[in-house]
Formats: C-alpha cells, sequence, structure tokens
C-alpha cells in the first residue's frame, strides 16, 4: 500500500509541476529573462559597459542562467522520459549546457556560443515555432533546388573557364575562381560595372552568356527557394487546421453522445411516470 501511495503522489506531484511549467504566466518570465540576458550579453562586448557595471552584469547573468538550470530541471522532472521526446526541449537542454562549460581556453569557443540562449525565445513562442518548423519541413525541397542550382554552376562556370580564363585568370582561372565570380554575378553585387562591361570589352558578345545566366539563377532558380518555403508553411497551416478540426468533430461527437444520452434518460423516465400514471388510473 505505502508502493501505491507513494507512486501515485510522485504522479501527482508531476502532473502539479507539469502545470506550474506550462502556465502560461511562468512561460512569459522566462522569455523576460531571455530577453534580459540577451540584452546582458550584447553589453558584455562593450568595454564601457563592462567598466561601469562588469561585475554586476556577470553576476545577473550567473543568476539567469541557475534559473534557467532550474527551469530545466523542473520540466525534466514534470514530463519524465517524454522530455527527450520534444525536439523543442533537447535544444533548450542543450543551449543551457552550452552555457555551463567552464570558461576555459579549451572551451572558449563554446563559451563564446553563450549566445545562443537567446534563441530559447525561438521555442517558447508559438508563431516562431511554426516557422521552424516550416523551414526544417523545406529541406528536402530546397536541397533538391540547390543540387540543381549547383549542376547550373558547374555548367556555366567550365563555359566560363573555357571562354574567359585565359583573358582574365583572377575571375575565371580555374572552375573554382569562375564558380565565385558567377556566384557574385548571382547576388547581382557589382555584377555590370565591375565584371561583366570589362569582359565585354575584350569579348562583345559575353552579353550572351551572362544574361541568361542570371536569368535561369537569380529569377528563376532562386525563387524556386522562395515557392517551396512558402509551400511548406501553407502545408503547415493545413496540417495544423486538420488537426484543429478533428479537435473540434471529437468534442462535438462526445457532446453528441452525451446529449443522445440524456435524451434517452429522459424518455425513459417519461415512459415510467407514464406507466405509473395509467396503473394509477386503473
Amino acid at each position: 500500500m505505502r508502493d501505491d501511495s507513494t507512486a501515485i503522489a510522485a504522479v501527482n506531484h508531476r502532473a502539479l509541476l507539469r502545470d506550474f511549467v506550462e502556465w502560461p504566466l511562468f512561460r512569459h518570465a522566462i522569455l523576460a529573462l531571455i530577453g534580459i540576458n540577451a540584452v546582458i550579453l550584447g553589453l558584455e562586448t562593450s568595454p564601457n559597459a563592462m567598466a561601469v557595471a562588469g561585475p554586476l552584469l556577470r553576476a545577473v547573468d550567473a543568476i539567469i542562467l541557475w534559473i534557467f538550470v532550474a527551469e530545466l530541471a523542473l520540466r525534466l522532472y514534470a514530463h519524465g522520459p517524454s522530455f527527450f521526446r520534444d525536439p523543442w526541449s533537447v535544444f533548450d537542454f542543450f543551449i543551457v549546457g552550452i552555457a555551463l562549460v567552464p570558461a576555459s581556453e579549451q572551451f572558449s569557443v563554446l563559451r563564446a556560443l553563450r549566445v545562443l540562449r537567446v534563441l530559447r525565445i525561438v521555442s517558447g513562442v508559438p508563431r516562431l515555432r511554426r516557422v521552424v518548423e516550416a523551414l526544417l519541413g523545406a529541406v528536402p525541397g530546397i536541397g533538391a533546388v540547390g543540387m540543381l542550382l549547383f549542376l547550373i554552376f558547374y555548367v556555366f562556370a567550365v563555359i566560363a573557364t573555357r571562354l574567359f580564363g585565359a583573358t582574365f585568370p583572377d575571375w575565371f582561372g580555374t572552375i573554382g575562381a569562375s564558380m565565385y565570380t558567377l556566384f557574385q554575378i548571382m547576388t547581382l553585387e557589382s555584377w555590370s560595372m565591375g565584371i561583366v562591361r570589362p569582359v565585354m570589352e575584350q569579348f562583345p558578345y559575353a552579353w550572351a552568356f551572362f544574361v541568361p545566366f542570371i536569368i535561369i539563377s537569380s529569377f528563376t532558380v532562386l525563387n524556386l527557394f522562395i515557392a517551396i518555403i512558402v509551400d511548406s508553411m501553407n502545408t503547415l497551416h493545413k496540417a495544423q487546421d486538420e488537426v484543429t478540426v478533428e479537435r473540434i468533430e471529437t468534442v462535438v461527437d462526445q457532446d453528441t453522445r452525451l446529449v443522445s444520452a440524456e435524451i434517452s434518460a429522459l424518455r425513459q423516465e417519461v415512459r415510467a411516470l407514464r406507466a405509473a400514471f395509467e396503473q394509477r388510473r386503473l
């Protein structure tokens, strides 16, 4: 009996803690601390701010860090093993774990990653989480478009190296140099006056090479990335709408069953009263 009562008490404690860590006011307080911590991490990069209030900033940063650790421990105890089945919880665990790495020379790079704590805002705001989930859902399509873009770059880089490599070795001397130059042209950064027009002074018909490349890469292929991300966002919204509709239908179905059961019970009571009334008349 003691074991059963202990288990029931533990379950009740976890349920209470789960309600507490999911309490909107608690979550908003954590988000506020994340914002304050982001400001402190930015001030720590300012020599003037550190000269004026360096010890205070470090102390507040340490206090907020231990609050994050306590909050993570509460969530871990409240959710149990299911904590690690939630990708966003694992993300928070990883971010806080980086902040606890000792500040030695070997781990100085990891300590510089403390600013990643700001990214916990993403896991705490549902709208931001939906955007990230949509981006992750678009990764396969983005990978396919990226492969297509790489093939286009490779084909045009080989052609550019053969056509312009001897005259402009700095820009098109090798395939690697050509791909980098074509990347600059694709971004439309100084592509005309900086690269294409000097090439056209030696090769007047070079525009017939660069203009189709810009149309294919900048105006066509890059827009495919946007289309894939938008499609992923729409798919995510549709999936969420379907889940919402299913929940509403489930609730409506349950309410309908309850109403039907109540009506059936009322009919039985009416029949019983009618039968009793008829017996009294007889």
